[in-house]
């Protein structure tokens, strides 16, 4: 193998590397965006709710929801009345 083609192979090699380099760099510029990490956030707690497959409501977890809330809810009133 003579000089000048180790070479042309080497920078090939090189060429290669760097724009391997520069989508794995753009791939995580896209996943570290706020707009990214927020969307992927509300598919998140969507798929809580919803069912993914079917696109029908998860009452269960809507059930359990909304028994947190009024329980918190609840908590704080009693809490007013027990202060005031």
């Amino acid at each position: 193998m003579g000089q000048d083609q180790q070479l042309s192979e080497l920078e090939q090699e090189i060429a290669e590397t760097r724009e391997r380099l520069a989508t794995t760099i753009d791939q995580l510029l896209y996943r570290a965006h706020p707009r990214t990490i927020v969307s992927r956030e509300v598919s998140s707690i969507k798929a809580r709710f919803v069912d993914t497959r079917t696109g029908q409501p998860r009452t269960d977890n809507i059930l359990k929801a909304a028994g947190a809330v009024v329980g918190v809810v609840a908590v704080f009133v009693i809490i007013r009345k027990v202060v005031s």
